[in-house]
């Protein structure tokens, strides 16, 4: 293993620095290419990670367990093996999306406003569409106090109404978001018969109780934590591999039980003081093609390919994207304003040079 992490300023340089990647997990079908409200992707949104309220889950499910994310559960739990010091510390992140639904009303001549679909002002066009609020939470428990006894975090997100006015008068947006509520739960205990190594328990809940069990998706939505993640990292401390563990630990990591979501190693390679346990699954130490010149929050395709349909885009397809919201516009000035050089550089890259074995005297002499 590599030296641990030792102090809380290195364990939140690392976390940041992974963020690109975690960022690609937060936003992973927020928006679909071709990034319009109008388009068959974008109506049905939110496809991950979903910790919906538990009634309302229990009265859509019954869930099947399992690591993979792309069910909507009430719950996630991630159980890691790490090896630690006795003054070791343990720093846990959980990151999600709440939503927010953005309204477009009109300003009348009596001056009240009216709620239209969409309304079009000083040149630009303003759509009613869900938006996403990111949202993160950090928890910190010292490795004894866990041994003595669980840590448990309440946290969320409130609700609440905001307006912004549109330009000549013409009217305004409403954003309304409903409160999310949630509890993380740690839990850490010995590994019998192995010295310093401890089996670490992270298990986050939605614990909101507003929405009815027979409440459409749309209503849950608006009180669940979407695309939730959860970072875990410390002091004093270092994890093993979930997919490659070595020999001497991989029954122990065996025993490791995860559900809707299953954590990787990430940070550069070769380090281990860091986890990202992510309801999309992850190869460890995962990372952002470096040629990528930024989110396309469509990690199922190739950057060239989105990039080129990007641009075929008609004008009114085009307007009607950047009225959509603000990350497809961006999305757009990015493709229409890259060099060259830098499209170039998305039509391929080599990852390795290694060569394929050669072949063995004994298949060599069966294929003649």
């Amino acid at each position: 293993m590599s030296d641990p992490l030792g102090d809380p300023v290195s364990v939140h340089s690392a976390v940041e620095e992974a963020c690109a990647v975690a960022d690609a997990v937060l936003y992973e079908g927020y928006l679909l290419y071709p990034y319009r409200r109008s388009s068959a992707k974008n109506r049905v949104r939110w496809q991950f990670g979903i910790l919906a309220p538990r009634a309302w889950a229990e009265a859509h499910g019954p869930v099947t367990p399992g690591v993979s994310g792309s069910v909507e559960s009430w719950q996630q739990q991630t159980e890691c093996l790490l090896r630690a010091r006795p003054d070791a510390v343990v720093r846990v992140r959980v990151r999600y999306l709440q939503m927010q639904y953005r309204g477009v009303e009109r300003r009348d001549a009596d001056g009240h406003y009216t709620p239209v679909d969409s309304l079009e002002t000083a040149g630009t066009v303003h759509l009613s569409f869900d938006e996403a609020m990111p949202r993160e939470t950090d928890l910190t428990a010292p490795l004894a106090e866990l041994l003595a006894h669980d840590a448990e975090f309440t946290f969320g997100a409130p609700g609440g109404d905001e307006s912004e006015p549109l330009p000549a008068d013409a009217g305004r947006l409403v954003r309304r978001r409903s409160p999310v509520e949630a509890r993380t739960t740690l839990h850490v205990e010995p590994v019998a018969g192995a010295d310093s190594l401890y089996r670490l328990r992270v298990r986050t809940e939605n614990t909101g109780r507003r929405t009815p069990p027979d409440a459409p998706r749309d209503e849950a939505l608006r009180h669940s934590l979407i695309a939730a993640h959860t970072f875990v990292a410390g002091e004093g401390l270092g994890f093993y591999s979930s997919i490659d563990p070595p020999e001497d630990v991989a029954p122990y990591v065996r025993e490791c039980r995860n559900l809707h979501t299953f954590p990787v190693l990430a940070g550069p390679e070769g380090s281990d003081s860091l986890v990202l346990s992510s309801p999309i699954i992850l190869p460890d130490h995962p990372q952002v093609a470096p040629e990528s010149p930024g989110d396309l929050h469509d990690a199922a395709e190739i950057d060239e390919i989105l990039t080129l349909r990007t641009l075929l885009l008609t004008d009114d397809e085009k307007r009607e994207a950047r009225a959509t919201d603000p990350r497809a516009a961006r999305i757009l000035d990015r493709v229409e304003t890259m060099p060259p050089e830098v499209l170039a550089r998305l039509h391929g890259a080599i990852r390795s040079l290694t060569p394929s074995p050669a072949p063995s005297p004994s298949s060599a002499s069966s294929a003649s």
